[in-house]
């Protein structure tokens, strides 16, 4: 008989294994749920290592301090919206008036223009009739003029009152 030498032992082992594919491919699965398994009871259990425990108090604070400052950003934004519609209002107010100046403005032009343009014809009219009492007054220069009944009366009325005033007082 001929007599079969024994293989290597390794070589054996790994090709037992390699001839049951099934028990291969089940004993990965079972280590691959196991392994999700323990790191899903990991995550979930209470208590925590202290470095994360840490890391979620930041978290959290941090948290809590961007709702803080956001909620104050939406106080201030609130705020200048505010003010910018006084704003708005106030310069609303003020062009307002600057029309109504602006009309004023325009009909004090004109009334001043009328105004200037009497004048001028005031002064020539008054010209005018200086020119003819110039003239009239050198064909009259012969006859002496008249005086006015109603500037001597006038100037006796003045001295009368004065008279009665002065006789009252003393």
């Amino acid at each position: 008989m001929i007599e079969i030498p024994p293989r290597n032992a390794e070589t054996s082992t790994i090709a037992h294994i390699g001839s049951q594919p099934i028990a291969l491919a089940a004993g990965a699965l079972i280590v691959i749920v196991l392994g999700i398994a323990a790191i899903a009871l990991w995550r979930a259990s209470p208590v925590k290592a202290p470095e994360q425990q840490d890391r979620l108090v930041a978290f959290r604070q941090q948290q809590a301090k961007t709702a803080e400052t956001a909620e104050q950003l939406v106080e201030k934004t609130n705020g200048l919206e505010l003010t910018q519609q006084e704003w708005i209002d106030q310069l609303q107010v003020l062009q307002d008036q600057v029309q109504r100046l602006r009309q004023l403005l325009a009909a004090q032009q004109g009334q001043t223009k009328r105004l200037s343009e009497e004048v001028s014809d005031l002064a020539s009219a008054l010209e005018g009739m200086r020119q003819s009492q110039a003239s009239a007054g050198r064909a009259d220069a012969s006859a002496p003029p008249p005086r006015n009944k109603a500037l001597r009366t006038r100037s006796q009325a003045a001295k009368t009152a004065h008279r009665k005033r002065a006789k009252s007082r003393g």
